[in-house]
C-alpha cells in the first residue's frame, strides 16, 4: 500500500469515528430529554389526581364545618393554581404546589375541630388516598429531578457540551421548594 491509501484510510476510520461518537451522544442526550419529559408527565398525572381527591375532601368537611367558607376557597383556588402552573414548567408549579400545601393544612386544621367527621369512613379513605397519592408525588418529583440532574451533567460535561450547544439542547429546571422556611413552619389557623 503506498501512503495516499493509507491517509485516505486513515481519514475515513477517523471521519466515521467521529460519526459514531456524534450519533451515540446524540442519541443518549434524546434518551435522557426523553426521560425527564416522562417523569414530568408522571408529577401531572399524581397532581391531577390529588387534585380529583380534593372537592371529595371538601364536600366531606364541608358538612360538617359549614362556616369555614374561607378555607374551602383557599383550597379550591390553590387547587386551580396547581392545574394550571403544571403548563409553565417546574417552577411555576412549585410555587402553587406551596400554596396548595398551605392550603390543605388548613383543611386537615378544620377538619381536627370536629371529631365525628375524623371517624368518618368516607372522609377516612379520602385522607388515605391523599396521603397515598402525596407519596407517589414525592417519588414522581424525585424520579424527574433525577432524570434532571443527568441530563444537565451530561450537556455540560466535555465533549458531550459542544455536541448538545449545536444541537440546541438545553438544560431543564429542577423541581425544587422555592422557599423552605414557609414549608416548614406550621400553618396557623384561626377561627
Amino acid at each position: 500500500m503506498d501512503a495516499v491509501t493509507i491517509t485516505l484510510i486513515a481519514i475515513i476510520a477517523v471521519v466515521v469515528l467521529i460519526g459514531l461518537f456524534f450519533w451515540a451522544t446524540y442519541n443518549g442526550l434524546v434518551k435522557l430529554n426523553v426521560r425527564v419529559q416522562e417523569a414530568w408527565s408522571d408529577i401531572t398525572v399524581q397532581l391531577k389526581r390529588r387534585a380529583d381527591l380534593i372537592p371529595n375532601l371538601v364536600e366531606s368537611v364541608k358538612g360538617y364545618a359549614a362556616h369555614e367558607k374561607g378555607v374551602f376557597e383557599a383550597v379550591t383556588e390553590a387547587r386551580t393554581a396547581v392545574m394550571e402552573a403544571t403548563s409553565k414548567g417546574p417552577a411555576e408549579t412549585a410555587k402553587a404546589e406551596n400554596q396548595f400545601e398551605g392550603a390543605l393544612k388548613s383543611l386537615f386544621a378544620v377538619a381536627e375541630a370536629y371529631p365525628d367527621l375524623k371517624a368518618n369512613q368516607n372522609f377516612l379513605q379520602l385522607q388515605n388516598e391523599l396521603v397515598d397519592t402525596e407519596d407517589k408525588v414525592q417519588a414522581a418529583r424525585r424520579f424527574y429531578n433525577g432524570g434532571v440532574r443527568d441530563l444537565n451533567t451530561k450537556i455540560q460535561v466535555f465533549p458531550t457540551n459542544m455536541i448538545a450547544g449545536m444541537l440546541g439542547f438545553k438544560e431543564r429546571e429542577f423541581f425544587e421548594v422555592e422557599d423552605m422556611a414557609s414549608v416548614e413552619k406550621p400553618v396557623e389557623v384561626k377561627f
